[in-house]
């Protein structure tokens, strides 16, 4: 039996309106067997460094083969070129904004040019379902790259926040805060133990112990853990931990070993 493709969609439209209906009827309408699945499209608008993020920790989660795409495009309709690209057996449409950056270390790209694959009428302000969603749909039904326009040998690539190491320290920040008011951070679980008996602190907050779960604390004390993004975050056992220390995306957290 042949397995479905998947195709996965993260945007930042929200679900008020009805551009990810769209999208999905575009997508159904070329290739109904696809197996469409939502990333997520909450994504802040025009945050093509939170959408980079989340993509990149998604996809690690998806087989081969799956056709992501993903639109968080201020730019749409602008001299910013349309792309689709290959890396690591999986597939990226979108916007060349930096948006697929970080999930595309190595890639094969191109930009989209050759108009039978979009919708009959492209729009300049909806290239998700007039351009990215039509040729989403043709990558899962086994159309190669090469035919959508001319090879890319660079893509548009944002800045990361990379874990600074020192001596006896690692400096990372928070790169993110999640709807539970859990700030992620940059720093992986080999950062912590990498270090002697380290000591991690963000804040007015600092701890010792890296704990198994959101309930190895107290209810509304803070901790640190290894929450859904395989990061370290800092969080609060029913509670805000965004609320509780005032941190924001970008303070620094340092981790330093004894």
């Amino acid at each position: 039996m042949t397995p479905r493709p998947v195709i996965t969609l993260l945007t930042d439209f929200g679900s008020r309106d009805p551009y990810v209906g769209m999208m999905k009827g575009v997508i159904a309408g070329i290739c109904p067997e696809a197996n469409v699945i939502d990333v997520t499209h909450e994504v802040p608008p025009q945050d093509v460094r939170v959408g980079a993020f989340f993509l990149e920790r998604a996809a690690r989660y998806f087989p081969p083969g799956t056709v992501h795409v993903a639109v968080v495009d201020p730019g749409v309709g602008t001299t910013r070129a349309p792309i689709a690209l290959e890396a690591a057996g999986q597939f990226f449409v979108g916007p060349d904004n930096g948006l697929l950056c970080l999930a595309a270390a190595r890639y094969r790209a191109v930009r989209l040019e050759d108009r039978r694959f979009f919708l009959p009428r492209v729009s300049t302000t909806f290239h998700g379902r007039d351009v990215f969603a039509p040729v989403a749909a043709r990558i899962a039904q086994g159309e190669e790259l090469k035919q959508f326009g001319p090879s890319l040998r660079r893509i548009v690539k944002i800045p990361w926040p990379r874990p600074r190491r020192g001596k006896r320290a690692i400096a990372g920040e928070i790169v993110a805060i999640d709807r539970f008011g859990n700030l992620i951070t940059n720093l992986e679980p080999a950062d912590w133990r990498s270090l002697g008996r380290p000591r991690l602190s963000a804040g007015a907050f600092s701890a010792t112990k890296l704990c198994a779960t959101y309930a190895s604390v107290p209810k509304g004390q803070l901790a640190f853990v290894v929450g859904g993004y395989g990061l370290i975050e800092i969080a609060a056992r029913e509670a805000s931990a965004e609320a509780k220390l005032g941190l924001r995306v970008g303070d620094p957290v340092r981790l330093r070993g004894a």
